[in-house]
Parts: structure tokens; C-alpha cells; sequence
């Protein structure tokens, strides 16, 4: 793996003269005559680790580290949500815990959901639909 990360940035070098710009993975794929997954794999190989405390700005005594970068799609109401899903979740019957887990966690149908339980169909179908709306807080 470290030949062909060797190899590759041999190629990168040359192809950015050649063609006056940065290469492609694939051009440097081409280049060695190898696949475009081995030469990503091995590059990533020899990359150092990067400290998520490592500095990336620093003016004056405010330093900016990676870690403040690292942006979450998350907002405050987000994890109130699941905090709140979680709770309501866990004051459900133990039965229809179980028909969600086995309907959302393990992705049984409604009918495979019944045969293992020992109810019909419109049985699941009905009890997944009440904890969906106490989970909800509809009910």
C-alpha cells in the first residue's frame, strides 16, 4: 500500500506539470494503471491523524481549534426532541415497545410482527399507531 501511495504522489507530481493543474484521482489511477479505490485507499493510508485541539487560526490570544470548526446540523430544539422522544418511548406498554422495536429496529412487516406476537395484523396496526401518537402527544 505505501509502493502505490508512493507511486500515486509520483504521478500527482508529474501529471500537475504535465497539465498545468492539480490531477484527478482517476488521472492518477490511469497513470499507474490501477483502480481508482486502491489509489484513494493507499493516499489515505500514509495521512497523519489531525488532533481535533489542533490550532487552524490563532489572532492575538483568541485560537481557533479544528474542533470549533467541526459544525453539527444539530440545533438546541434537536436534542430537547430526542430527549423527549426517548422519555416518552419508555413510559409506553412493554407491548407496544416491543411492536415499534420489532416494526423500526429490525424491520419486520406488521404481519410478521403479529405471527411472532400471536395478534392480527389490525391488532399491530392499531397499537403501533397509538404509541406513534402518545410518542407524538396526540392521544
Amino acid at each position: 500500500m505505501r509502493d502505490t501511495a508512493y507511486h500515486a504522489m509520483q504521478a500527482r507530481e508529474k501529471l500537475s506539470n504535465e497539465l498545468d493543474r492539480e490531477p484527478t484521482v482517476e488521472e492518477i489511477a490511469k497513470e499507474l494503471g490501477k483502480e481508482k479505490s486502491e489509489v484513494v485507499i493507499a493516499l489515505e493510508a500514509i495521512v497523519d491523524p489531525v488532533s481535533f485541539y489542533e490550532p487552524v487560526f490563532s489572532n492575538g490570544g483568541d485560537t481557533i481549534f479544528l474542533m470549533d470548526q467541526l459544525g453539527s446540523d444539530e440545533s438546541d430544539g434537536d436534542w430537547i426532541d430526542e430527549i423527549s422522544m426517548k422519555e416518552a418511548i419508555k413510559n409506553l406498554p412493554q407491548r407496544e415497545k416491543k411492536i415499534l422495536s420489532m416494526r423500526f429496529m429490525r424491520g419486520m412487516t406488521q404481519t410478521e410482527v403479529a405471527e411472532e406476537i400471536g395478534i392480527s395484523q389490525a391488532q399491530v396496526s392499531r397499537l403501533e399507531k397509538s404509541a406513534i401518537n402518545t410518542i407524538k402527544g396526540t392521544r
